[in-house]
């Protein structure tokens, strides 16, 4: 009970926070699908940003993600009172596997972000197509959930 009080009041100081940096500075969070683990979120302008993700892989075991991500956004696609943009972009994962090579793969990832007007979290979904090159050629997909708080 505790534990839950404190995150509720976490939670609210920070989307009680006056502030609309999400589009701006560095975010880091947490996505959860396939891989589950850390994202991050820098941006390069109002429109363009660097992601990152390092993740684990709680389907098949033994496998941690990285990858890194050139998104292109396009604010307020919808008629809507809250701030949501569609992103997109090519980039790069990196994949260890235990017992076996490490694997590179290009990616592109597609997803749907709501930035709270005067808040410092965003909250995004995503999906993103990956095509390994090394050491053989596969294709996979890669999807999740998550948010990120970002500061000043």
């Amino acid at each position: 009970m505790k534990t839950r009080f404190i995150l509720i009041a976490a939670l609210f100081v920070l989307l009680s926070v006056s502030s609309n940096s999400q589009t701006r500075g560095f975010g880091l969070g947490v996505i959860v699908g396939e891989p589950t683990g850390l994202s991050a979120k820098y941006w390069l302008s109002g429109n363009n940003a660097l992601d990152f993700g390092l993740g684990y892989s709680f389907v098949r075991r033994g496998r941690v993600h990285f990858h890194m991500d050139y998104l292109f956004h396009h604010q307020n696609i919808f008629r809507a009172e809250e701030n949501f943009a569609l992103y997109y972009g090519p980039g790069f994962r990196l994949k260890s596997v235990q017992g076996d090579d490490a694997r590179l793969g290009a990616r592109f990832g597609l997803g749907l972000v709501w930035l709270p007007r005067n808040a410092p979290v965003d909250v995004f979904v995503e999906i993103a197509p990956i095509l390994d090159i090394i050491p053989e050629t596969d294709f996979t997909v890669n999807a999740g959930l998550g948010f990120r708080f970002f500061f000043n």
